[in-house]
């Protein structure tokens, strides 16, 4: 019952916080406004990331720093500092993220370094409390192959910094981001409870429960989640994967996020690469080109844009199923 509360209360918390910010969105001028390299023709309220960050945080400290640590207790406790650092995080890069869609709804430019270097230090925070890459069981030798300490620093900034980059590419759509986000965080919780992982299936239920909240005006086009909500997914998707899954991997098993996430990564490192063979800056933003996202080839292909995103969510969720399997398996 306890993981159907705290569902519960995220996604209440959201679609309660959501007519507030919306509202308050409007009176000060906070809006993606419609301009002729967008498809939208009125303005959207850039609130959904500061709902998911509120909705989140407000979850996070009752049922995993509170009922998850003291009462809930399974093998798979947190710790006050990785709680610390999770919050912090969490705030860093919504933060962040709120500041560049300030910058667009002003019509600015926000520089990309400072985005850069929030999230590295996002990492370091989940680094420093132990959410991080440490190694893998050889599957061969039952032993714990332990990676040298800068090769964990390394991995760990690497999949923080490409997940949350990932999750921005991938707002492009009404439903696209989130819908993309709520199948692997659906595969995270199936994982953690296989694996007795109480407070990863927490913070993924969680997680669940503030997307889908989301989902509920995104897909109807009434609210955006800006880069504060794009920032967040791929960030709380870095740290439930580290501290769950990663955290007692096989050599195999360490594929099952990478599976449930395959449709994003891919997309974007083809993407990636395309603009750096095209002598492009890889964070420019190009919506009709070559080096163009998934989802955009689709809607140039004809396809209406709530079409393309069913047919990306259903390509996902093949993914997401081959991952569980995977996890059955091993």
């Amino acid at each position: 019952m306890i993981f159907v509360i705290a569902f519960a209360v995220a996604i209440g918390i959201t679609l309660a916080l959501i007519p507030l910010f919306v509202k308050l969105a409007f009176k000060y001028d906070f809006t993606d406004k419609p301009t002729e390299r967008k498809r939208h023709t009125v303005p959207v309220p850039l609130v959904g990331g500061i709902a998911m960050f509120f909705s989140f945080t407000v979850g996070f400290i009752i049922f995993v720093a509170v009922i998850g640590v003291e009462n809930y207790y399974m093998g798979d406790e947190i710790g006050v500092l990785g709680i610390v650092a999770v919050l912090a995080g969490a705030l860093l890069v919504a933060g962040i993220g709120f500041i560049d869609d300030f910058s667009k709804t002003r019509f600015k430019e926000f520089p990309i370094w400072p985005r850069i270097l929030v999230k590295i230090t996002a990492a370091g925070l989940a680094f420093a409390a132990g959410i991080r890459f440490t190694g893998f069981t050889n599957p061969f030798s039952e032993t714990y192959v332990v990676f040298p300490i800068w090769l964990q620093l390394v991995l760990t900034v690497l999949w923080f910094v490409g997940l949350i980059t990932v999750f921005n590419f991938m707002d492009g759509l009404d439903g696209l981001a989130g819908s993309l986000a709520i199948l692997p965080g659906a595969t995270l919780f199936l994982v953690a409870m296989y694996m007795g992982q109480s407070d990863s299936a927490l913070m993924a239920v969680l997680f669940l429960g503030v997307v889908a909240g989301f989902l509920r005006y995104n897909l109807r086009g009434k609210v955006w989640m800006g880069d504060s909500g794009a920032y967040l997914l791929g960030y709380l998707l870095a740290v439930i994967s580290l501290h769950g899954i990663f955290k007692q991997a096989t050599l195999v098993s360490m594929f099952i996020p990478m599976l449930a996430l395959a449709v994003p990564i891919l997309d974007s490192i083809r993407v990636v690469v395309k603009r750096i063979l095209a002598r492009k800056p890889a964070y420019e933003a190009d919506t009709t080109g070559a080096t163009t996202h998934l989802h955009y080839r689709l809607t140039r292909a004809g396809l209406r844009p709530k079409f393309a995103v069913a047919m990306i969510f259903l390509l996902s969720a093949c993914l997401n199923l081959m991952a569980i399997i995977v996890m059955l398996v091993v």
